[in-house]
């Protein structure tokens, strides 16, 4: 541990981190910049200069499981696995029992998204957090992820979430270490060594035995010990973020993931977080030695920050559209507080399969038009969709009943301002000089067999319908 305390002596270093290069694209048509001018070479995107205002896509929770799911864990949807309700809008079922022509697939949910983020030409791609199911192995993200969303991977500025660090359905966690490799790149040996059978060009791999086996938060994983794949051993510093090797340099599956940086892109300051805290050194305490060092990053961060607008995003959201707050989307209310005291613009969030749009809160969930900070959640990248709850329900083990942190059972009823559980899709947001644009689309028709639930917030109204919220708003 004292490799980590090292690493976290001081808690707010910028580094490298904090300072990550948007690769800026945008152009509508050759020979033009994102604003539709005459531009003066011919490069068109990704690579021309970003303009005036800027694209952000914004999603999360996208990419199935692919093949068939280790022995003795529990059967979850994966890419070969298609379930009911997700059929198109030429489906009904047939008699009551059985579809009526192709389902959706979650390769095709995914596809879809992905397309329509290609088709928009952003600037950059904020990534919510649970990019690969179930838990986020290094040769999940290769056989599932990077087959869509790889096609744009450096414009991707990613945010972690559980399914990247912890067990998730049963299976046993990798910690970070996929989705770090996968964007910091990997260690490799550079020799070759008959004795070990180790060959020069091979990954330098650990094996992560189990990240949560008794935290309630996340676990315990299944997954027999003998079945464990190896995971590759990333670069300290990358796309994702710092990674923490610590004292064996990473071989023993101890390595830490940080992953929170920021960056610029246009007028506005952008701040990718990590809530996945429970299995991190000293928990979701913000006293303890890693979320301590988080908060302590994300202030320093903000105080040198002079951009005309900010936002943030992270994965679990501290107010929730589905009715199921987790610990770390408590722990989350410590970012809203520093956000506020700093007059941040906008939240983003994931985890809620779902899309959502509150209007302007402030860190205790109370309404405020004027300091406030609106929060949108954007969990419809790929994965199965979520209902959204305005009423209490009972949630799982692992997370609470309410809303809000304060318990108010009125809370999405008082605050949500749009919100559906029917449609996958994109929320496109133009970053202007001082304001935004949003522009959520779905990606795919809603599928046919999902039915209306509460009322208010219907799943999917109609099936074979679309989905739409736009609108714009200024910056404090």
């Amino acid at each position: 541990m004292k490799t980590i305390r090292g690493r976290f002596r001081a808690a707010v270093l910028m580094g490298a981190a904090a300072s990550v290069l948007v690769f800026a694209g945008g152009a509508k048509a050759q020979n033009q910049n994102s604003n539709g001018n005459a531009s003066s070479n011919d490069n068109t995107w990704p690579y021309a200069p970003a303009g005036n205002s800027p694209v952000l896509a914004v999603v999360g929770d996208i990419a199935c499981q692919p093949g068939a799911e280790a022995t003795d864990e529990s059967p979850k949807e994966t890419c070969t696995d298609p379930k009911a309700p997700y059929y198109g809008s030429n489906s009904s079922p047939a008699g009551g029992i059985a579809p009526a022509g192709p389902p959706y697939s979650l390769w095709n949910s995914q596809e879809s998204t992905a397309n329509q983020i290609e088709a928009m030409k952003p600037d950059a791609v904020a990534l919510l957090g649970d990019l690969q199911y179930q838990v986020g192995r290094y040769s999940d993200f290769e056989q599932s992820f990077d087959l869509t969303y790889g096609a744009f991977k450096f414009l991707h500025r990613p945010a972690p979430g559980n399914h990247e660090f912890y067990d998730e359905h049963s299976e046993t966690g990798v910690n970070g270490y996929g989705y770090f490799s996968y964007y910091n790149g990997f260690q490799i040996y550079t020799e070759t060594n008959p004795a070990t059978g180790v060959t020069a060009g091979q990954p330098v791999t650990t094996t992560i035995m189990d990240p949560c086996p008794s935290d309630p938060a996340c676990g315990p994983g299944a997954t027999p010990t003998a079945d464990l794949p190896a995971q590759p051993i990333p670069r300290a510093d990358g796309q994702a973020g710092h990674f923490e090797l610590g004292g064996s340099g990473g071989v023993d599956g101890t390595g830490v993931g940080e992953g929170w940086y920021s960056y610029n892109l246009g007028s506005w300051h952008l701040i990718s977080l990590n809530i996945e805290c429970s299995t991190q050194p000293g928990g979701c305490d913000p006293t303890g030695l890693w979320f301590s060092a988080e908060l302590a990053w994300l202030q320093n961060d903000l105080e040198q920050n002079h951009a005309a607008c900010t936002l943030a995003y992270w994965h679990q959201p501290t107010f929730s559209a589905t009715n199921g707050i987790t610990p770390e989307g408590i722990a989350a209310q410590n970012f809203w507080k520093l956000l506020y005291q700093y007059k941040a613009d906008l939240v983003l969030n994931g985890h809620d399969h779902l899309y959502a749009h509150y209007r302007p809160l402030d860190p205790n969930g109370n309404h405020d038009a004027k300091k406030g900070i609106t929060e949108f959640i954007v969990g419809t990248g790929g994965e199965t969709l979520d209902p959204v709850v305005v009423t209490p329900v009972t949630s799982g083990s692992t997370a609470t009943t309410a809303e809000d942190p304060s318990g108010n059972p009125d809370f999405n009823e008082e605050n949500l301002i749009k919100a559906v559980g029917g449609y996958w899709g994109v929320m496109a947001l133009t970053l202007e000089s001082n304001g935004y644009k949003w522009d959520f689309e779905s990606a795919l028709e809603a599928p046919a067999a999902i039915v209306t639930m509460n009322g208010q917030y219907p799943v999917a109204a109609t099936p074979g319908a679309t989905y739409s919220d736009k609108g714009s708003g200024t910056c404090h």
